[in-house]
Formats: C-alpha cells, structure tokens, sequence
C-alpha cells in the first residue's frame, strides 16, 4: 500500500475547490499513484450544466431505483461555461510538468483528449516525459447523439498513456474486467466463459442522459471508463488524482475500486455536483466550499 497519508491526512477522498496549479504545487514529490485529467477540449462551444434533483415518487416517477422504488427527476436550473482557451498548449504544460513531478515512480498519467488538440498534446507530453514514457494511444469508442453527413461522424476519444519510469510501472492487465469475444466460436467454450482482455480500443457507450448514473455535468464520461484505468494502472490501496475533475466520475471508480481519490476543480457547480455524488460518503472531504 502507498504511503500517501502526507497528501490525503489519512481520508478515503478529497474534493478540493481550487484552481488545479495550484494544488498540484502544493503536492510534494512522488505522492500520486495515478493521473487521470480530461481537460477542456478546446471545442469553442459553450458546455452547460444542468441542475437536477431526484426525488420519491410511488405514483410513478421516470426511473427505477433500489427494490424497484419510483423516482421522479425535477430540473433545478444551468449554468454554462464557455471551452475556449487561446493557447491550449501553454495552458496544459505547466500542469503537465507538475504532474509528471508528484506521479511515484512506478505511477501513470491518463490524459484524455479528442482530435481536436491530441497530436499537439502527444508532442508536448513527449518533451515532458520523454518518448520512451509513452505507453499507450487509448481509443474510446462510443455511438451516441448528433450525426454530420458532411464528414464522417466523430464518435471517439483519444486517451494519451504515459509513465513515470519505462522500466517500473504499475500495470495490472489481470485486475480488469475481461469483455466478450466477439467471434466466440473461434476460440473454443473455454476462452469464450472467461473472455478476452481489452485492447487499445474500447466501447463503451456515453453516459445516457436519462441514464441513473446522469448527474446533469455536460462533460461526464462513464463510471466503466474509469473503472477500466484505475484497475488497470493503481495499485490497491493507492492514490488516484483527477485536476479537471468535473462530475467526479474518478472519484466514484475509486471508492468502488478501494483506492482513495483527490479531485481537484476551480467550477463552483462541478465542486457542487462532486459533493452530492460523492460528499456523504465517509472518510470524504471537502474543501473549499
């Protein structure tokens, strides 16, 4: 297990409001086992925030919960940001060189992007970490919402792999959930009930948005995903760090997972989202409220 009481003063989790620079320079050397950050994409278009509340209802309601009881969800409101940065690259760097610098040595950084800044971004971690560091070009494929007839439909994202050391990381292939082959009678009834370890490319469908694991966050990327990258790339008992933490889905893979958590964002309504999803648990903080 990882010594990390110095940054989580022995807490299951942290949930911090606070812009991600910061913290990270607070952090001391070598103190995170895992890095996962899925920063704005640059997309140039305001991402908003639904508000919602779920409440009992036994008339009827539009969802099903625990023992089949009802609930009815009621809009509260948005907010909206807008995903605009005019130098994207100067924004990421620091926050890069900062994580490379508290990831232990055996750790990892996930960091997830699209197409739109992905081939900027491998450059710019290559010089940080060096080429040798990189481990892994993950594509997440999904097929959900808008479709263009003008091109072909951009549905996926690119998730850059990259460690510490070459030489040590922590990387747990048997620890991840294994998936369906999907020609089961070419390898035989016994390979076919144990499944196949996934690849570099991964469906797995969006968030639906009248799914019940939905917060209302624009951005929220499924609890499969991260359950996948925290089985994967942190050891038990180990530190996983999210600096764009957003709906907090990093931090529900790791409690399910039996890691602890810093999540870290400057959002007032991401912090708010975060500690209704995750704040009741005990052993989880929150800072900065």
């Amino acid at each position: 297990m990882s010594g990390d009481g110095d940054i989580l003063g022995g807490s299951v989790g942290r949930i911090v409001l606070a812009d991600n620079l910061a913290v990270l320079g607070s952090l001391p050397d070598e103190s995170v086992d895992l890095v996962y950050i899925d920063p704005p994409f640059n997309t140039g278009k305001r991402q908003t925030l639904r508000r919602l509340k779920t409440v009992a209802d036994p008339e009827g309601g539009d969802r099903t919960g625990f023992a089949g009881r009802r609930y009815r969800t009621i809009k509260l409101g948005s907010t909206s940001y807008l995903d605009v940065h005019d130098d994207y690259l100067e924004m990421l760097e620091p926050r890069l060189a900062e994580i490379r610098r508290v990831l232990r040595r055996a750790g990892s950084l996930y960091l997830h992007l699209d197409a739109r800044e992905v081939h900027y971004a491998k450059v710019l971690c290559d010089s940080i970490f060096g080429r040798g560091c990189f481990l892994n070009e993950v594509i997440w494929a999904y097929d959900y919402g808008a479709r263009t007839t003008r091109r072909w439909p951009p549905k996926h994202d690119n998730i850059l792999v990259y460690v510490k050391d070459p030489d040590q990381y922590w990387f747990d292939a048997e620890a991840v959930e294994r998936i369906p082959y999907m020609a089961p009678g070419l390898v035989g009834p016994e390979k076919a009930a144990r499944g196949k370890l996934p690849t570099d490319t991964w469906w797995q469908t969006i968030v639906p948005p009248g799914g019940a694991e939905r917060t209302g966050y624009p951005t929220q990327k499924p609890v499969a995903v991260l359950r996948r990258v925290v089985s994967a790339s942190c050891p038990p008992g180990g530190v996983v760090a999210d600096f764009f933490a957003g709906s907090g889905t990093t931090g529900a893979a790791a409690l399910e997972l039996g890691r602890r958590f810093l999540l870290v964002d400057s959002n007032p309504e991401a912090v708010a989202v975060m500690t209704r999803r995750l704040g009741g648990v005990p052993g989880v903080e929150v800072v900065g409220e």
